[in-house]
């Protein structure tokens, strides 16, 4: 199936998450991925004149679900789509990996991505991906509940989208996320470049999102993990056993972790 042309607008909520709405261009619907509440929804909602028709789930934490209850009793039974293992009980559609769904008039994947929660799923397209908290602009989410070993398995499957795929995670963390990148690879100049386009976006109120699958095989530290040197800089208390890609992953996050 063809895909329709969207626009993708962030809504910002609490002090660092955006809810990201999709809005097919030939319709007055749209849809938003991980509403941690539903005031800014409905705001959005109500200016661009748009009917909410569903919502997309990429994994249970409050801050990407509880806005998800008031919007069913604001606009009714609206689905929702999220992951078949999910603790959260308001899922109307349930995925698995593998799964293709339309949504929007975008033809979806859905590929399990464990890690920073046992349920997380993300929903690709060759040209967007909606990655929730695991994969971040310069990082990743923390391992709540995954292992090093399962969050690498899942970032080594979102680096094999095309290049140019966008992609659109849940959290503000670019800035922060580049200074730990820059403490692991002080001469990664695509990093410096970055920070400066960052801070440029941020003084002006900006998001720093979308980035690309590109983009963060060359500054994010975590999809960079099977390179040899990104230990160089790691501090003795925080290396890990072990040679393995995956232990290299370990050994970056829990520096992350303490820094």
């Amino acid at each position: 199936m063809a895909q329709v042309a969207v626009q993708i607008h962030p809504i910002k909520a609490f002090s660092d998450n955006y809810i990201w709405a999709i809005c097919p261009s030939d319709s007055n619907l749209m849809w938003v991925v991980d509403p941690g509440q539903s005031e800014p929804v409905i705001e959005f909602a109500t200016a661009a004149k748009k009917q909410l028709a569903g919502v997309l789930v990429t994994h249970h934490h409050w801050d990407h679900t509880d806005g998800i209850a008031p919007l069913r009793t604001h606009y009714g039974e609206l689905p929702v789509y999220g992951p078949h293992n999910t603790p959260f009980n308001g899922i109307t559609h349930s995925l698995h990996d593998g799964d293709r769904v339309t949504i929007a008039g975008l033809d979806f994947t859905i590929i399990h991505t464990p890690g920073h929660t046992l349920d997380h799923i993300c929903y690709l397209t060759p040209e967007l991906a909606f990655t929730g908290d695991t994969l971040f602009s310069a990082g990743c989410g923390r391992l709540f509940e995954g292992s090093p070993q399962q969050m690498w398995q899942s970032l080594q499957r979102l680096s094999q989208l095309p290049a140019q795929c966008q992609i659109y995670c849940t959290h503000e963390y670019t800035q922060a996320n580049l200074a730990f990148a820059a403490a692991v690879e002080p001469e990664n100049e695509d990093i410096t470049q970055w920070q400066q386009w960052g801070e440029q976006q941020r003084a002006q109120a900006q998001p720093t999102l979308p980035t690309t699958i590109a983009r963060e095989l060359s500054i994010n530290p975590f999809m960079r993990a099977n390179l040899p040197h990104m230990l160089n800089t790691v501090p003795a208390d925080m290396q890990t056993e072990g040679s393995e890609d995956w232990q290299r992953f370990a050994a970056l996050r829990k520096w992350k972790d303490n820094f």
